[in-house]
């Protein structure tokens, strides 16, 4: 059995930000177009009007503030309410691999490896662009690594998920380098009409480059130990997929992009997420006074709160548990690495702290992590 350390991050931004005003600006330009066209049936009680959101609103629904978009244009147009990401012919590099792979180089230059010398791409996220090929498999190809790639889902947690899977082929020996690469586009899986959610996701990829820990000089992290986890829940789904045309839905469905029943998400997953970072710190010898970090999945605020506070038992220092998604949004598997990446270079050697993403499934994945 080998040793794993993480020896590198990347973290790919688009380059439009949404501020929350000017979301509230389209999405009530919206609700008034709606509200006018079924004015009618509204008033007859047939029709729910759309109620007007505000930044205030969102701010304390969920503590973001702006969030990164790969288009802007389209998700602000009253009348379209989605982005337009133009198709690309089969020969062009998809969408999802071109983010994904400058994620990667990022990654693979903080730790000085050359793509050639990766063995396994694992592309872990919320949505993949196609069933087939994989995309991580383009990933390899774009970037020119060995060995082989697969895709994986596990919604929020796809990205600890991907690494506890990259750690135990590089522990058995199958593999001596991996990149966990989170190519997440959720702006095309939100519902931008829905004021409960319209303001809850954004853009990005990140990339984990995980190596054999033997003979590292450079800055790395040990990977202490793995875990995770997952109990089926209805209250967050995505209904859409490629049975939908077989089922005549192929018409404009609200179940077809992501859908939460925030009340019980809340109620059910704290408590699910707070026991199993506890069970496993428990398991590994890890007491509350020796996390100097929590990089946790970057979905709300409260959450984070509740969270920080049952593991550690107290409300966090600041910088104990980082929070991006005021920047970045809610973006599912990739937020937790966000976290880590840019807060991380500060820890002195032999720190140790927790990698923890969850969400849909319910699904929860943990990495202890230390300083070398």
């Amino acid at each position: 059995m080998h040793n794993v350390a993480i020896t590198g991050t990347g973290v790919f931004t688009p380059d439009n930000i949404i501020t929350n005003d000017e979301l509230v600006v389209a999405f009530n330009a919206y609700a008034d177009l709606f509200n006018a066209e079924h004015a009618d049936a509204i008033a007859a009680g047939e029709v729910e009007a759309k109620p007007q959101s505000s930044a205030e609103f969102i701010v304390q629904a969920s503590g973001i503030e702006q969030r990164y978009v790969i288009d802007k244009e389209g998700i602000l147009d009253p009348t379209r309410m989605s982005p337009k990401l133009p198709a690309r012919p089969d020969d062009a590099p998809s969408l999802m691999a071109e983010i994904g792979v400058d994620a990667c180089n990022k990654a693979l230059a903080q730790a000085g490896v050359d793509a050639a010398d990766v063995d396994l791409v694992i592309c872990a996220a919320s949505n993949h662009e196609r069933a087939y090929p994989a995309v991580a498999v383009e990933i390899q190809q774009l970037l020119g690594t060995g060995g082989f790639g697969f895709d994986m889902n596990v919604a929020c947690s796809s990205a600890t998920f991907g690494i506890q899977t990259a750690a135990d082929m590089i522990k058995s020996g199958n593999v001596r380098r991996a990149l966990v690469v989170n190519p997440e586009i959720c702006s095309a899986h939100l519902e931008w009409r829905d004021r409960d959610c319209h303001f809850i996701f954004g853009d990005v990829a990140t990339a984990t480059l995980l190596e054999r820990d033997e003979g590292l000089t450079g800055p790395h992290f040990k990977v202490n130990s793995t875990r995770c986890a997952t109990q089926f829940s209805n209250n967050i789904r995505n209904n859409n997929g490629f049975l939908r045309r077989a089922h005549d839905q192929v018409h404009d469905r609200r179940d077809m992009q992501f859908m939460q029943n925030g009340r019980k998400v809340f109620k059910e997953v704290l408590p699910l997420v707070s026991k199993h970072i506890a069970a496993h710190m428990a398991d590994e010898g890890v007491a509350a006074a020796d996390l100097k970090r929590l990089w946790l999945h970057q979905a709300n605020k409260t959450m984070n709160d509740y969270i920080g506070k049952k593991v550690l038992g107290r409300d966090p220092e600041p910088g104990e548990q980082p929070n991006i998604l005021q920047d970045y949004a809610n973006t599912s598997s990739a937020g937790s690495i966000i976290a880590f990446s840019k807060h991380s270079d500060d820890m002195a050697a032999g720190d140790t702290g927790i990698i923890c993403s969850f969400g849909a499934g319910y699904s929860v994945g943990s990495v202890i992590v230390t300083r070398a």
